[in-house]
């Protein structure tokens, strides 16, 4: 039977050193274990995610010389012993033993000493450790450095709470297929179910639950009742407003969530694209649970020459390719994946999916520009610009406050996700 810790340090040096998503990584190391351990190496796994730079920073205190090359994969698991012993509930006797006993199916037992002696190291030093990690920004937020500058200059009033927010574990939201049932009337089956929640009026098909529940567990999952999302992916559909009847793209189309949504409201042809041929299956297996029809189409939005059959949008989702910062806490190996130069490209490639995905809407149609991202360049100075060099482009408000300085809605991670959102109609 394959050890926890071993495959979370295996995982992490995949992610960390080797640059692979954790999304692709943990489903992988998971298929290894029994059901019971996959929680745990879940949290693991997010958990030195989220305090890589602290956890850094002690090892380097209590290493004399970092772990490197073919034991690279032990310095890892030194971050995995660390992190039970500063954040979770695992006995602290129970958390050295069993991080040193990862070390056999680590094929290095000959490491057992220096791991426990690092272990109970700080274990004895853990308060003066903390404070002299403190003292560092980037231990201290957990974040690169890259980034807390970016926020300070956009939120120069509520950075540290965007940071703050990322580290908490990410909220569970369902949204109602009012096909089946209202949200109230789906609220009265998680009574019955005994599942606790709560409603915000603001989001029509979304409730919030009080604590993750497996989906296994929540009434009529496998018969399309609800899906799983987080309320401010939800607006995406809602701000789109499809009627029955439109011809309607969802550009950037995996994993399928706000297809689905756009066919829960209307009763619209919905063309669902996606560069990604591999998750373009995840929308399939999505629209089937759902009993929901959309025309699948594998191609990249910034080329529509290769894919577009010649008959205009009256609606176009456009859920660009982005950082993901607005969603750091579902992914904290985000943190350490991206690059400060990553965003320039990626607002390039916004520009040019704008661009090019915009000849293909009618005249009065709607363009719905998203991203699950906080940071400006990609999302209201991506849209001003647009503005300023596309003449029958115009911008529609989506709140009191939309002024044409930033133009759109900007949500910060809280009770939902970091997303962005503008609307935009052809004269």
């Amino acid at each position: 039977m394959a050890n926890v810790r071993a495959l979370a340090a295996q995982t992490l040096f995949q992610v960390v050193d080797k640059g692979q998503s954790l999304t692709a990584q943990l489903p992988y190391a998971s298929q290894k274990l029994p059901p019971k351990d996959r929680a745990l190496l879940q949290q693991m796994c997010y958990g030195v995610l989220r305090y890589l730079p602290s956890l850094e920073n002690y090892c380097q205190q209590l290493l004399e010389q970092p772990l490197r090359g073919k034991r690279r994969v032990f310095q890892f698991l030194l971050y995995v012993g660390i992190y039970q012993l500063q954040h979770m509930r695992v006995p602290a006797h129970a958390a050295v033993a069993e991080t040193v006993n990862a070390l056999k199916p680590l094929g290095a037992p000959g490491m057992k000493g220096l791991v426990n002696a690092v272990l109970r190291n700080f274990q004895r030093q853990q308060t003066t450790l903390e404070q002299s990690a403190n003292e560092i920004m980037v231990c201290q937020y957990n974040h690169p450095s890259w980034f807390i500058k970016k926020l300070q200059a956009a939120y120069p009033d509520t950075w540290t709470e965007i940071l703050e927010e990322n580290q908490r574990q990410a909220p569970m939201w369902l949204r109602v297929n009012q096909r089946q049932a209202s949200t109230s009337q789906y609220a009265e089956q998680l009574d019955n179910a005994d599942i606790a929640y709560t409603i915000d009026p603001q989001y029509e098909d979304g409730i919030l639950l009080t604590r993750p529940v497996d989906v296994a567990k929540l009434p009529g999952f496998t018969s399309g009742a609800s899906s799983v999302q987080d309320a401010a992916a939800q607006m995406a559909a809602r701000l789109l407003s499809p009627q029955d009847g439109d011809n309607i793209l969802d550009a950037c189309a995996a994993p399928g969530g706000k297809t689905c949504h756009i066919l829960e409201i209307a009763d619209a042809q919905v063309t669902a694209l996606d560069a990604d041929e591999k998750r373009l299956e995840r929308v399939t297996e999505n629209l089937t649970r759902l009993s929901l029809t959309a025309q699948c189409v594998h191609g990249l939005a910034d080329e529509p020459d290769n894919w577009w059959q010649d008959e205009q949008f009256d609606r176009i989702l456009l859920d660009v390719p982005c950082s993901a910062t607005g969603v750091i806490r579902r992914h904290p190996d985000i943190k350490w994946l991206r690059r400060a130069a990553d965003i320039d490209e990626l607002a390039k490639l916004q520009a040019k999916i704008l661009d090019n995905i915009w000849p293909l809407l009618k005249s009065g149609g709607t363009l719905v520009y998203a991203t699950c991202s906080v940071l400006p360049e990609e999302n209201h100075q991506q849209i001003n610009a647009f503005l300023s060099r596309t003449e029958d482009a115009k911008h529609i408000a989506l709140h009191v406050d939309d002024k044409v300085a930033q133009p759109g809605l900007q949500l910060l991670p809280g009770t939902t996700d970091g997303f962005y959102y503008a609307k935009l109609q052809k004269l």
